[in-house]
């Protein structure tokens, strides 16, 4: 029997299928809908995010425009079509509030802009009629992910990061900093709780007073129990 391919690889070619469809809907409105792809269990979860320190250190060493969208990717966890596609007639600086109608789930959805997300696009006001951002006066109409992600990473050294993860970073500095998953759904835009889930494990406040009863200042919050030898017998207690 020959060899099968792993789930991941299985993965990718169900991802590329669904993606596909997903522009045939959206973008081409070839179909109205398509039923649901579903990914193969029994691949290893990939877990990567970086530090705050490292990002500081790839917007560093990032060309202007493309700083520009991974500082903006940071502050609202869009994805980077998301982002690469915003018009100014979908943004409301006023309101601090920007509307992505083009969404991997297909559904749109309002994205509330903190302060790092206000400051990008206001630097990048007047740049373009249309687009908010943009590469040499004109959209970026191509993957990030080229030549100059890859020498910004190199510089940065970072190794082994995809665009994507940002996502993930944004989505870990969130738990980390508190944020419920319940709220964590909402901003990112997921529709269900299940890929939210994974992102649980980086919040630990609620496990915090349980992690210190055991701490040596404690007092005597262990019970002494009796401990008796390996294998000896108490009295009246028969075998």
């Amino acid at each position: 029997m020959g060899k099968g391919n792993k789930p991941a690889t299985i993965n990718r070619y169900l991802a590329l299928i669904r993606s596909l469809l997903r522009m045939a809907r959206d973008e081409g409105q070839w179909i109205d809908s398509f039923p649901k792809v579903r990914m193969l269990q029994g691949e290893v979860e990939r877990d990567r995010w970086i530090t705050r320190e490292e990002a500081e250190r790839l917007i560093l060493a990032s060309p202007e425009h493309l700083a520009a969208v991974v500082r903006f990717a940071l502050s609202t966890g869009c994805r980077a079509k998301e982002i690469t596609g915003l018009e100014w007639n979908r943004v409301d600086l006023d309101r601090e509030t920007a509307w992505l109608n083009q969404t991997k789930n297909g559904t749109p959805r309002g994205v509330p802009l903190n302060g790092d997300a206000f400051a990008v696009l206001q630097e990048q006001r007047e740049k373009h009629a249309r687009f908010c951002f943009t590469f040499r006066g004109e959209p970026i109409g191509w993957q990030l992910s080229n030549t100059a992600w890859l020498t910004a990473l190199k510089k940065a050294g970072i190794e082994d990061f995809r665009f994507h993860e940002l996502r993930h970073t944004w989505a870990s500095w969130h738990r980390q900093a508190g944020t419920s998953c319940d709220e964590l759904k909402d901003l990112g835009g997921w529709k269900s709780r299940e890929m939210v889930d994974r992102y649980a494990k980086f919040a630990t406040d609620n496990l915090q007073v349980a992690a210190s009863r055991i701490q040596r200042n404690s007092g005597e919050n262990v019970i002494p129990l009796l401990r008796f030898p390996y294998g000896q017998k108490t009295k009246g207690v028969s075998s």
